[in-house]
């Protein structure tokens, strides 16, 4: 996630979901366009045991000279003692004394935020130093998140406490003009044993009277300043890049995980080995992982704010911290244009998340991500709510994480087949230079890489970034029949036609033909129309069609062709949660509550019935929650719809023939319904009560797969059963 000051972005794609949601948010005031170039010189006081903020910012701004007033942002706990103001006549350059500048503060109730606007003499010339002290308490503790994920950032718009300091750019701790781009000397001090960790570079650290100071310097334009502090065990070492760069790599993290910290600098190396080479030279002098008192995984100017709980579960994975230092370049470099849409996390996605592992040549893991891509969007997603990638802004639900960043992620793989593997790396590193501390959108992207492939690329961005939807797309007719080639040998000629449902797309797509002795990947441009036609010549009897079997486009599918998955289930609108235990102690009810209190507020509600009581509705996805004692009811129930893939035995369970024994073994399985076209049953079945008792609030974090396998409650297996593909036997046509 890469944080800003106006909006707060989640990085875990698919697998985790939401964004943290500010206590005050500022979306609905307007930017100062006529005020650019402010320096910070702040000095606070950070008291942690009585949440309290004493500041003093200098302001240094270029205003217009027609300017009358300046309008700050400041959180409205805080209040402001005295605002002093220095000008240069604007007649003849004469720099004012200081003087007592009039304010007012405003706090509109539809945006819960306050609003310090000042005034300004009616000579001034562009340069006004303001300086402005003001103190109180910021104490908005962590919240939990109000969904079913696990590992998404607990709620907060900042906090000063004694387990921790986190204040972002959202949290408003020092004024600020909408819209702006600032530079920054932040001294922050707090009391001695505490560290504070901050955007930029660390000039230096003294400590008297019992009190810490520390300097931070951020020398080119950022959107924001971000500073957290706790009592840290801090290790560092030097990395030098390729070209010779040399960055300082840091680890702060609490005593219990200080030990990681080795992990956790030799993955940020690997990264950063990688992505200069992709991106060019890593945009700060330092990359730090420091370790936050709430959940949390946000991408800040320089360093990463990981929580507790994803530091202890080793969070070096590419989606993970890969996704966090991509972010260095995309969003904490070149910025997002306010206002417009979301580019930054679609991008940094596709880098992370999925290229990592083309980079490392894991096709397996690759194939896995374009996957997941394609069934978040399918999944949650639906047809009446879709909505263009140009329109998204940031991540409220699974929808917007579906669009803003799986589709969006899946947008510029769909570029780089467009235009090419050397225009498509070529026209990155180049937008990436250009736009470097400069704010970019979707027609920058555009214009970078139209120009660098020598292409005009407005039909793709308007198809694929500015309107809704997915093709819809279905082999029609396959025939095929003997030919002669020029040398005389026997041939098979193939006819391919491909139809689309619904609004046609202009695009490639590849299909397998499979034939008696060989297999050939083929591709097939489809037209603005609503029937495709290719023809292809064999060297072997074709036998049948796959469209596109590697999943390399972007395109709506059907619930029968996913997998299925837990997440089936959790998208379907008509649902059934089926308890088969009978310990009233078993962990099992943990889910239950959980899903019956997130749904006090919500437009469904899942009807929960007992096996014993109650036959299985005929529509909708079912959950059973069973237990080692319902063991032969469960598997009479699952037998229909999963056939021979789950065996439930006394002592354990087979899947697939493989068999998974012991007291502490569980398993999480979802199958295709029966006659029931669309829906899933998914089971969570623990060979004892003591099985699921770990990983139970856990649950919906294994959404994607179609069975889990858990040994105390660890995964030891996941894997995916195919769905229903789109294949289509070969007609053989012959000749009188």
């Amino acid at each position: 996630m890469s944080i800003r000051k106006r909006l707060l972005r989640s990085c875990f794609i698919g697998l985790l979901s939401t964004s943290l949601v500010p206590a005050w948010g500022v979306s609905a005031l307007l930017a100062q366009e006529n005020v650019t170039n402010i320096h910070h010189t702040l000095s606070a006081e950070l008291t942690p045991a009585t949440h309290e903020l004493a500041a003093n910012d200098q302001i240094e701004l270029d205003v217009e000279p027609q300017v009358t007033t300046v309008t700050f942002t400041l959180a409205p706990t805080l209040h402001v003692e005295s605002i002093t103001m220095q000008t240069h006549s604007a007649s003849d350059g004469q720099r004012s004394p200081d003087e007592v500048a009039p304010f007012t503060s405003v706090r509109p109730s539809e945006t819960m935020i306050q609003r310090i606007v000042v005034s300004l003499p009616k000579d001034h010339g562009r340069r006004v130093t303001l300086v402005m002290r003001y103190h109180g308490q910021i104490n908005d503790p962590p919240r939990e998140p109000r969904h079913l994920r696990f590992v998404t950032p607990s709620e907060t718009a900042g906090h000063i406490g004694l387990e921790g300091v986190y204040l972002s750019g959202e949290s408003q701790w020092y004024p600020d003009v909408i819209g702006s781009f600032s530079t920054y000397r932040v001294t922050a001090q707090i009391p001695r044993g505490w560290t504070v960790v901050a955007s930029g570079r660390k000039e230096g650290e003294t400590t008297s009277e019992g009190k810490t100071a520390s300097t931070w310097m951020v020398q080119n334009q950022s959107e924001a300043f971000t500073l957290v502090a706790n009592k840290f065990v801090t290790t560092s070492r030097e990395w030098k890049s390729p070209t010779g760069q040399r960055v300082e790599l840091q680890t702060h993290f609490l005593p219990d995980n200080a030990g990681l910290a080795d992990e956790y600098l030799d993955a940020t190396a690997r990264y950063l080995d990688a992505y200069v080479r992709i991106l060019g030279t890593y945009p700060f002098d330092k990359f730090a992982v420091v370790e936050n008192f709430f959940a949390s995984g946000l991408g800040l100017p320089s360093f990463t704010l990981l929580g507790s709980g994803s530091i202890r579960r080793h969070y070096v994975q590419p989606y993970a911290l890969g996704h966090e230092i991509v972010h260095s370049w995309i969003g904490n470099s070149v910025f997002n244009r306010d206002d417009h849409g979301n580019w930054v996390e679609g991008l940094t996605t596709y880098l992370s998340n999925y290229y990592w592992h083309e980079l490392i040549q894991d096709v397996p893991q690759a194939f896995e991500q374009r996957r997941m891509m394609l069934d978040g969007y399918n999944l949650y997603v639906r047809p009446e709510t879709d909505y263009a990638v140009s329109q998204f802004l940031r991540k409220h639900d699974e929808k917007d994480n579906a669009i803003g960043y799986q589709k969006s992620a899946f947008v510029f793989h769909l570029l780089r087949q467009e235009i090419g593997d050397e225009s498509f790396w070529r026209g990155l590193k180049t937008f990436v230079s250009s736009y470097r501390n400069r704010p970019a959108d979707w027609r920058s992207i555009e214009e970078v890489f139209s120009r660098e492939s020598g292409q005009d690329l407005r039909w793709f961005f308007e198809q694929w970034v500015e309107q809704p939807g997915a093709p819809r797309v279905y082999l029609r007719d396959i025939h095929a029949r003997r030919a002669k080639g020029e040398d005389g040998r026997e041939t098979w000629r193939l006819m391919v036609q491909i139809d689309q449902a619904g609004k046609p797309f202009r695009m490639t797509i590849p299909i397998r033909i499979v034939m008696k002795e060989s297999k050939e990947i083929k591709s097939v441009a489809l037209s603005l129309s609503q029937t495709s036609v290719a023809e292809f010549v064999l060297p072997d009897q074709p036998l049948r069609v796959e469209l596109d079997p590697n999943l390399m486009t972007f395109r709506r599918l059907t619930r029968r062709q996913l997998p299925p998955m837990l997440n089936g289930y959790v998208t379907d609108q008509q649902k059934t949660m089926v308890l088969a235990f009978s310990d009233p102690d078993s962990p099992l009810r943990q889910i239950v509550s959980r899903i019956t209190d997130h749904e006090r507020t919500g437009p469904h509600r899942t009807t929960v019935v007992s096996l014993r009581d109650n036959s299985l509705p005929h529509e909708g996805s079912i959950l059973v929650l069973a237990g080692g004692d319902e063991r032969q009811a469960v598997q009479s129930v699952v037998q229909e719809s999963c056939g021979d893939r789950i065996v439930l035995g006394e002592k354990g369970f087979e899947i697939d023939g493989q068999a998974y024994d012991g007291p502490k073994m569980a398993v999480l399985f979802s199958c295709h319904r029966a006659n029931v076209p669309g829906s899933v049953i998914t089971v969570l079945y623990g060979v004892t009560s003591g099985a699921v008792e770990k990983m139970s609030r856990f649950l919906f974090y294994y959404g994607w797969h179609s069975y889990v396998i858990f040994q105390d409650g660890g995964v030891t297996k996941r894997e995916v059963w195919q769905g229903s593909p789109e294949v289509k036997e070969v007609r053989i046509e012959t000749t009188s």
